[in-house]
């Protein structure tokens, strides 16, 4: 199929050219000669020109008219509002020079067509006119840069005292959303305690002592599989290889265990892990911290004006306030069903398009309500083990009677 289209498009050219090359020939048989120019036909070239210039503002009209509702709707954070200023600032300045080139464009050429026993005069140079086309734009850039610089500044500031702090953790291909507990300190993380149901890999005195127990077992199955393996070939190459990756994370484990002796990580006993969706209070400072457990993903809020990007091994940080909670802004775009949404920016993998989550602005009251319904991650953590330990004597008991 592609090869016929190929085809069919070399055989277009070739005939196009040809019907061309048979124009000029007859042209040459009757005595026309191309070089010569028809005033009648510049002067009708000059007009369609000018009728073009007004269908052609006609319909960037028609294109704002039409469109200019699907953009997004009026900014939900203080920060956005600013953004929205510095951006429809630059479409001011962006509008009228569009304009005006263009309007001078079709004017010009519509009125200055070719015309007999008139010459053109050639300028080769003007010092006046090349300091006006330069340092005016110099000027209107100066103006963009500084009031953009100014606008960043006051964005990117450390976030008030007083910010609810949250974690939003990305992963292929979902987000997890992890709130700081009654001390308003999110507990530290590292990526070797992951596993089981601490998803976000969270550091307490509990996770360091089932991790290090998990690796123990761990090292002690993959050296008996060594001991038994063939020497020499690949599955004792690969079970070594592990076996060192094993080795060293228990090492770092049993560093973090020596440091919990001195000064103990209790920060992330009371985090609260939510998934789906995650509420924040309207006018209430939000500092945001961004996490990554696989490849670089991109926080992104668009109705707040908010992205930042989600490095693997690092962390970074965003803060905003909401301005308008989710029903209020239901109302404000006509659209019963219109939900916030956190979205990842950049293309992380086959599933990328799943990755989003639904953000709830409410009042102070309804916020409280519900993160008061939320699971600590200690709670969830004892949940869990209870559950596997019920699991553990159903098996053993399975086993006596057997």
């Amino acid at each position: 199929m592609n090869f016929l289209i190929i085809l069919l498009s070399v055989l277009g050219l070739i005939a196009l050219i040809q019907l061309v090359r048979v124009f000029e020939i007859t042209g040459k048989l009757r005595g026309n000669n191309q070089d010569d120019i028809d005033f009648q036909e510049n002067k009708l070239r000059g007009k369609l020109w000018l009728l073009f210039g007004i269908a052609y503002f006609g319909f960037f009209i028609w294109l704002v008219w039409e469109y200019g509702d699907d953009l997004l709707p009026v900014a939900a954070s203080e920060h956005g509002a600013v953004i929205d200023n510095v951006l429809n600032f630059n479409w001011i300045i962006l509008i009228l020079a569009f304009a005006i080139t263009h309007v001078l464009l079709f004017y010009f050429a519509s009125k200055y067509y070719w015309k007999p026993n008139h010459k053109a005069d050639f300028i080769t140079h003007s010092t006046k006119l090349e300091l006006i086309w330069t340092t005016f734009p110099a000027i209107v850039l100066a103006v963009i840069v500084i009031y953009g610089l100014s606008a960043w500044n006051d964005i990117t500031d450390d976030a008030p005292e007083d910010s609810i702090n949250i974690e939003l953790y990305s992963k292929q291909f979902a987000w997890v959303a992890r709130y700081a507990g009654e001390d308003n300190k999110l507990g530290e993380a590292n990526y070797n305690f992951i596993g089981g149901s601490n998803q976000l890999g969270l550091i307490t005195p509990e996770t360091i002592k089932d991790r290090k127990s998990t690796l123990e077992d761990e090292v002690i199955n993959i050296e008996a599989e060594l001991a038994n393996a063939p020497e020499g070939g690949a599955k004792e190459e690969e079970l070594q290889e592990n076996l060192d990756k094993k080795e060293r994370q228990l090492a770092k484990i049993m560093t973090y265990e020596r440091q919990n002796e001195v000064d103990p990580f209790v920060n992330a006993d009371d985090d609260k892990i939510v998934n789906m969706e995650f509420h924040i209070p309207v006018n209430k400072p939000v500092n945001f911290q961004f996490r990554s457990q696989d490849v670089i993903h991109s926080a992104y809020m668009p109705h707040f004006r908010a992205q930042m990007n989600c490095v693997p091994g690092t962390k970074t940080r965003f803060h905003f306030t909401p301005t308008i909670t989710t029903e209020e802004m239901r109302e404000k775009t006509g659209n019963d069903e219109f939900n916030y949404l956190l979205y990842c920016n950049k293309i992380c993998g086959a599933a990328h398009y799943n990755m989003q989550m639904t953000i709830v602005v409410e009042s102070q009251e309804d916020y409280e309500k519900w993160l008061s319904e939320q699971s600590t991650f200690t709670s969830v953590e004892t949940a869990q083990s209870r559950e596997e330990e019920k699991e553990v004597s159903e098996e053993e008991v399975l086993a006596e009677k057997n």
